[in-house]
């Protein structure tokens, strides 16, 4: 078995786990070969937790993060801004303010599990934010999307213990 089989196959239990535990059938769309899972949302709107699921040549515009990100390529390739290529086992800590566009590269679907504390702003030109991504947003997605597709949404808020 090679490791591109091992984290292929690493990847797909994760991503049955997953739909498993957000109670779904299948991933949330969100646009041309752009694909969500959520595994928890924060307390008090800090941010999410999730799977994201991209085509091979699908690109995330120009963002721009308010809080800190990170990013664990679990399958596929990605090609940041600054010419990195990220590969399967690569993670990527991104700082709160932290700007840059990214996009799936190679042959096979990109599969990353991301980390957002804040929210995300895609930007338009001179930085102007065109949409702004957060929280509440991620959920009010997940719920539409369970609507849709006829499951209860589950319960995947972050809870301390004792609380």
């Amino acid at each position: 078995m090679t490791m591109t089989t091992t984290n292929n196959h690493l990847a797909d239990v994760i991503v049955a786990q997953t739909l498993e535990r957000a109670g779904l059938p299948d991933w949330i769309p969100e646009g041309e070969g752009k694909w969500s899972l959520p595994i928890q949302f924060l307390p008090d709107d800090a941010g999410w937790v999730e799977l994201m699921r991209l085509s091979p040549g699908t690109r995330l515009g120009l963002h721009r993060h308010t809080g800190e990100v990170h990013a664990l390529t679990l399958a596929g390739e990605r090609r940041l801004n600054d010419g990195r290529v990220v590969r399967p086992g690569d993670y990527i800590p991104e700082p709160a303010g932290n700007v840059d566009w990214w996009e799936a590269t190679g042959t096979e679907e990109l599969l990353v599990h991301v980390v957002v504390k804040g929210s995300v702003e895609y930007l338009g030109p001179h930085h102007a934010v065109l949409q702004r991504i957060t929280t509440a947003d991620r959920r009010a997605d997940y719920r539409r999307w369970c609507e849709a597709v006829g499951v209860p949404p589950r319960d995947l808020c972050y809870r301390r213990a004792g609380t």
